[in-house]
């Protein structure tokens, strides 16, 4: 993906969820919607002068469009893992790990840390368990990851179907039930809702289990 599709990407899903419309936004940005259309086309990106405005205009930190810019051809690849009981947190990064070995991956038993650490690190991939805690359980921690940077892929790793409704509603990457296995990881990977430049992960020919 070159830098200028990851902008469109980034630019379309941040508009989207801002809830305006090409013509809303170029207004707000006083450029013409033409121009909006070429920025979410990857044709034309905005001058760098621009993204201050442009990211006023979306609600977000100036250094989320400036690092899609910048395209992440060079960037480590963080895997979150949140997870409220510790040897499923631990087997779990084991296993990711096993499969992606050049990711950097994190593990968290709580949603404010995993939020805090997404805070100052840009994170790629999010697999969370949903029942993590009272204050804040998987589905609302991924809306919050999301509104840090709404290119993280989410994938929830939990024991509970229920979920799968919302999950989609939201637009989730990817829903596995417990347990994990390696042949899952390996396709969740394979089919992020947003692809990541640079990942490389271990490949099988054999198909994905249902779980």
């Amino acid at each position: 993906m070159h830098s200028s599709d990851e902008f469109a990407c980034v630019l379309k899903e941040l508009r989207s969820r801002k809830g305006l419309s090409q013509q809303q936004l170029a207004e707000q940005m006083l450029v013409s919607r033409s121009a909006v259309s070429m920025w979410e086309l990857g044709t034309r990106l905005p001058d760098i002068n621009m993204l201050d405005r442009l990211s006023a205009c979306l609600g977000v930190e100036s250094h989320i469009l400036l690092d899609a810019i910048r395209g992440a051809a060079n960037e480590i690849v963080n895997i979150i893992v949140v997870e409220d009981v510790p040897a499923l947190l631990r087997g779990s990064i084991v296993m990711i790990q096993d499969v992606a070995p050049a990711a950097s991956i994190a593990g968290f038993e709580s949603g404010a840390e995993a939020l805090a650490y997404a805070r100052s690190s840009r994170v790629s991939i999010a697999f969370l368990d949903i029942e993590i805690d009272e204050e804040m359980n998987g589905l609302e921690l991924a809306r919050r990851l999301l509104d840090v940077h709404p290119y993280t892929n989410i994938i929830y790793l939990t024991n509970f179907a229920e979920y799968m409704t919302q999950a989609i509603y939201d637009h989730c990457s990817g829903y596995i039930l417990k347990p994990l296995t390696r042949e899952r990881v390996r396709h969740e990977l394979a089919n992020l809702r947003f692809p990541i430049r640079g990942l490389t992960y271990e490949k099988t020919n054999q198909p994905a289990d249902c779980r």
